[in-house]
């Protein structure tokens, strides 16, 4: 019985210890993509600088942050 007990207890931890070595071979996930930079541009009202897909962009191809500093036009 005590050796039944011993055996048990072996076979559990030889299980534990493969499925960690399994765990540690497997690989690393994938790292996310980052975007790619952007040009910055400055509200020609305010001259506060932001990316240009963010900016409004008047007829004229002046950049403003917001269509309140597009109404007020440039400074």
């Amino acid at each position: 019985m005590k050796y039944l007990l011993v055996a048990l207890v072996v076979i559990i931890a030889i299980g534990i210890w493969r499925n960690n070595r399994r765990k540690a071979a497997a690989p690393p996930p994938p790292k996310p993509r980052l975007r790619q930079p952007e040009d910055m541009v400055t509200c020609a009202h305010c001259g506060l600088h932001l990316p240009s897909s963010d900016a409004i962009t008047s007829p004229d191809r002046t950049h403003y942050c917001s269509t309140e500093h597009r109404h007020l036009g440039p400074r």
